[in-house]
């Protein structure tokens, strides 16, 4: 018997036997202010830890997004905190050595080794967790929650590449009797960077020199598995063959047990989320964690079904289905589309109380989704009029039902721009789709006239995804005066002056950064700025935008702010005024969307002279001071 057979009877618990308690995504965290959801995810953190302890686990191994906020509030790392505390530290003596060289795999720390080997700490129970895409470092010194822990001395955090060129994965080693376990971790990559550099040989995994085939392998990554995309992804296939199981985290489809991989002839398991954030078909699989038993080069993985978590039911109704109940045109068609959605979640709602019974503690209102597809001339009812008579029975009473309908395919218009705006709004798959992947594809599908001359997809999706999902306010006005003065130095320097050679050149300089490391670099420096930007004070810029803010809008007149960035009245003389021109034809020429959005919403002139010097001096500002924009 091998690693290679999932089905291996229980390895035993003895000297040679590592017991290893794997789960991924607990988005500790998530809705932690809603009345009814806040604790649910502590709820879940309680058990896998308690669970931890009962089976007295060599260690846990998370695979990632532990945290639902890329800056969790006080409230929820407090709990956090808390349970690690608890669970996690003790008496009880470690059974295993570290045989690599930590400071190689704990490199994100001032303290380069685990934790239960530091003289100050008493640790029961290690924990090893890669980072998420919910947790991932930010900012200009890298850091993440993770960290925060780390440094506490409760988590070992571990898999962090600090190189956009090249990634190296050192194994820990671990020996436990003659036990011999090579843990392998790679934190969140953005799955398109990460797919390139994969087919660019620039992912390498490191093994022991010395006995490679007495060591067990195994791997935990924190990417899309399913296919979103051409690039957006990574296929197993990419994977070392040498590998004999795989923890894959970030898709929260439970999808527990190991399948194996003929290609690469390795075993796959997919522990999936412990709380729903989607109501999706994926997050109505029960809800597992695993006890992964590795003894030699064999293993057995047993699934340990949460009992925390809240029930989830989602179901799909087609109304054109129901002909021998109602068509579009029956009399008050929509009270009986209404009555038939009402018995379907009643439906639910007794099944969850039937599962519920003997397990007291299943949270008591569960979450229900009904989905209805009111295709072929149906009308909607008012949902929330419908909610009110589930208020005290679901977790989720305002979202209980979800309209969808099938796009149905018209003739092309003469002249018209063909989009196909289905691959924008799908039915089923918007509740699960990110922030980058929608820029890119409305840019993928939009007209010509409204593409981006300056930016590019990924640059604009990343820093909206920043300002989005991590609350940094400046990300995206930081890479617009970015990439404006870089190109600006890049048109100085090839002596462009005309506005067709600008607008050329702009396009061929944006489009010779697409997909390259160049762009990559762009967009970490980017992020270092503004992380930068925001532990400084204001400075005298600030106060001039706010001077000629005012000056627009504020019934006084107030005088115009003086040329230059706060640096006096003087100008800079000739080089500065043509350095202004082609300036302005950058402006004109590259940012054209945003000029006519502003013209559009221009305010009304507060007074007599004042709009020529306030047009004329917004002008000359524009370009040099991109966050405007």
């Amino acid at each position: 018997l091998s690693s290679k057979d999932p089905s291996l009877p229980d390895a035993g618990d003895d000297e040679d036997t590592f017991k290893i308690l794997i789960a991924t995504d607990v988005h500790l965290g998530y809705l932690e202010k809603d009345a009814i959801r806040g604790n649910d995810t502590n709820n879940t953190l309680n058990e896998i830890l308690k669970c931890a302890k009962t089976n007295q686990v060599d260690f846990i191994l998370l695979g990632g997004d532990l945290f639902h906020e890329n800056k969790p509030s006080r409230k929820c790392l407090h709990n956090c905190i808390t349970m690690l505390r608890k669970y996690c530290m003790g008496d009880s003596p470690i059974q295993f050595n570290i045989l690599s060289d930590q400071t190689v795999n704990f490199n994100t720390t001032q303290f380069p080794w685990v934790n239960y080997q530091d003289e100050n700490l008493n640790i029961s129970i290690p924990v090893f967790s890669i980072h998420g895409n919910h947790d991932d470092p930010t900012g200009a010194e890298g850091l993440c929650a993770l960290d925060l822990l780390c440094a506490a001395g409760l988590v070992n955090h571990f898999g962090h590449s600090q190189s956009v060129e090249r990634i190296e994965i050192s194994p820990i080693l671990m020996q436990k009797g003659n036990t011999k376990l090579a843990l392998y971790g790679l934190g969140s990559i953005p799955d398109e960077r990460l797919y390139r550099m994969f087919v660019n040989n620039q992912v390498t995994m490191l093994r022991p020199k010395e006995d490679q085939d007495d060591w067990f392998n195994l791997f935990t990554i924190h990417q899309n598995r399913s296919k979103h995309g051409p690039t957006n992804y990574i296929p197993e296939q990419f994977l070392d063959d040498f590998l004999d199981l795989v923890v894959w985290g970030h898709e929260h489809e439970c999808l527990i047990t190991p399948t194996r991989n003929e290609q690469q002839l390795f075993y796959v398991t997919q522990p999936g989320s412990s709380v729903a954030t989607s109501l999706s078909p994926g997050e109505a699989r029960k809800k597992h964690i695993g006890l992964l038993r590795v003894k030699g080069r064999k293993m057995n993985l047993q699934k340990i079904p949460l009992k925390t978590v809240r029930q989830f039911f989602i179901q799909d109704v087609v109304l054109a289905d129901y002909q021998d109940r109602f068509t579009p045109d029956t009399p008050q068609v929509t009270k009986k589309v209404e009555d038939l959605c009402y018995a379907k979640v009643t439906e639910m709602l007794e099944e969850a109380e039937r599962e519920r019974l003997g397990c007291p503690l299943t949270p008591e209102k569960p979450l229900i989704r009904l989905r209805v597809d009111y295709s072929g001339g149906f009308e909607t009812f008012n949902t929330a009029r419908f909610s009110q008579k589930f208020v005290d029975c679901l977790a989720n009473p305002k979202d209980i039902i979800h309209f969808v309908r099938r796009r149905e395919q018209k003739e092309d218009i003469k002249d018209e721009v063909n989009i196909d705006y289905s691959k924008l709004l799908k039915t089923t798959a918007a509740e699960g789709l990110r922030v980058e992947d929608l820029v890119k594809q409305y840019f993928e599908a939009a007209e010509q006239t409204v593409q981006l001359s300056l930016l590019t997809e990924q640059g604009m999706g990343k820093a909206i995804q920043e300002f989005v999902d991590k609350d940094e306010k400046d990300a995206i006005q930081e890479l617009i005066t970015y990439q404006l003065e870089k190109t600006q130095r890049h048109l100085q320097a090839r002596g462009v002056t005309s506005e067709q050679e600008i607008d050329t050149e702009v396009r061929r300089f944006r489009d010779s950064k697409k997909n390259t490391t160049e762009e990559e670099n762009d967009i970490k420096e980017v992020s270092k700025e503004c992380r930068h930007r925001g532990d400084q004070p204001a400075d005298l810029d600030i106060s001039s935008e706010l001077a000629d803010i005012n000056m627009d809008f504020d019934e006084d007149p107030i005088p115009a702010p003086t040329r230059g960035r706060g640096r006096g009245g003087r100008g800079r003389g000739g080089r500065g005024r043509g350095r202004v021109m082609l300036n302005q034809k950058i402006l004109f020429h590259c940012c054209s969307s945003v000029i006519q959005g502003a013209a559009s919403s221009e305010p009304k002139p507060a007074g007599r002279g004042r709009s020529q010097k306030s047009s004329a001096t917004s002008q000359s500002r524009s370009i040099m001071q991109g966050r405007r924009m």
